[in-house]
């Protein structure tokens, strides 16, 4: 039976070509970078700074200085927003953020240390409007998603933005679902900081992330220890990236993400995009045909689609789906559970189904045909 990877949303697979070459070539070429002045150090301090720059033009970042190499989106987020709030801010949020925003979030307002508004959905996402209706005096932050890993509904980040340049608030986004799927300018934007995962659709390696701090945004330090820079210094460096880039990185990882970005360059952002889009609305329109199937979320949006088949769990879906179909899927609350208790799922949650660079309308079809059989005999 042919394997039909749908869980775009959760990693992206396969990875191109490209991103193992690059990989394997910085685990066979590379010491570690910035400790030494040997070749091997200097080969993995390139291997990095390449990779600096190839994301930095890719999200147009006025330096490569002010791209910050991470685990993961949610170690940048958590970065992100611990180093920008202070005792006594407010910051909103929505109800379709990842835990890796929320957990931290309500953390913090657990603690005391913040006050904490959540917009609810209208008409399928989060309207600019809201985020204008929840300013107070003291709203320091806006920290959003770009779009729901749940059901695919995109926020207006452009005109959120502009709210918060008119308001001197900062806005911190998460472009895990977006980045390498819609284009991202962040200055246009004027982000103070956007996070991402590598792994996703910028096609890197998992273990690795993305951190944009706008120019004029100094985090507070979320981790010191060694950078290979100042070294006599007890203290950590001030500037960037070095600031926020404790400890030996992942070499390996950051020289895949980076070989994952320049594949999407040669391809075309355009064309990946409408490429995703296109196999998206063809999804949503299939699958809102079949008696019994409740697909969730707008009409529009990236290629992340979440349904319910009566007289199927979630989980028991994902399972049928791969064993007589090999449709790989996703069940459950998907680390976003105000989201499902937004679209009324919560605690069952969904089986969400997400494409990708590499999915093709056949599969897409095959998920369908899937899906309507599975129906029928239910």
């Amino acid at each position: 039976m042919k394997q039909l990877y749908l869980d775009h949303a959760a990693t992206s697979w396969p990875k191109p070509e490209a991103v193992k070459t690059a990989m394997l070539r910085a685990l066979e070429q590379s010491g570690n970078p910035g400790r030494s002045g040997h070749r091997l150090s200097l080969d993995a301090a390139r291997f990095i700074h390449k990779a600096r720059h190839t994301v930095s033009k890719f999200f147009n970042a006025t330096s490569s200085t002010q791209i910050v190499f991470t685990l993961n989106a949610t170690d940048a987020l958590n970065m992100a927003i611990k180093g920008l709030v202070k005792a006594g801010d407010h910051v909103i949020t929505t109800c379709l953020e990842h835990n890796s925003v929320l957990r931290p979030l309500f953390a913090l307002q657990k603690a005391g240390q913040i006050e904490l508004t959540v917009l609810e959905l209208q008409d399928g996402t989060v309207q600019p409007e809201q985020f204008a209706q929840a300013m107070q005096p003291h709203t320091a932050l806006v920290a959003m998603t770009h779009a729901s890993n749940v059901t695919g509904a995109v926020i207006d980040v452009a005109t959120v933005s502009q709210i918060c340049q008119e308001r001197g608030v900062k806005l911190l986004v998460d472009a895990s679902q977006t980045a390498g799927v819609l284009p991202i300018d962040v200055q246009a934007l004027d982000l103070a900081v956007m996070a991402c995962s590598g792994h996703k659709s910028l096609l890197g390696p998992q273990g690795t992330g993305v951190l944009y701090v706008r120019p004029d945004i100094e985090l507070a330090f979320w981790r010191e220890g060694g950078t290979g820079s100042i070294s006599h210094e007890v203290y950590q460096p001030a500037f960037m990236p070095d600031r926020m880039e404790a400890g030996t990185p992942n070499t390996i990882g950051i020289a895949g993400l980076g070989a994952g970005v320049e594949f999407l360059q040669q391809v075309g952002l355009e064309t990946i995009s409408q490429g995703e889009k296109a196999l998206a609305a063809r999804l949503r329109q299939g699958l809102r045909q079949i008696k019994g199937l409740t697909v969730y979320g707008p009409e529009s949006g990236v290629g992340v689609v979440s349904v319910n088949l009566e007289g199927f769990d979630s989980a028991e879906l994902s399972v049928r789906l791969e064993r007589d179909y090999g449709i790989l899927t996703r069940p459950g609350l998907h680390c976003a559970p105000l989201a499902h208790q937004a679209i009324g799922t919560y605690p069952h949650g969904t089986t969400r189904i997400s494409v990708g660079y590499s999915t093709t309308e056949d599969e897409v079809d095959a998920v369908i045909e899937a899906l309507s059989e599975l129906a029928k005999a239910k």
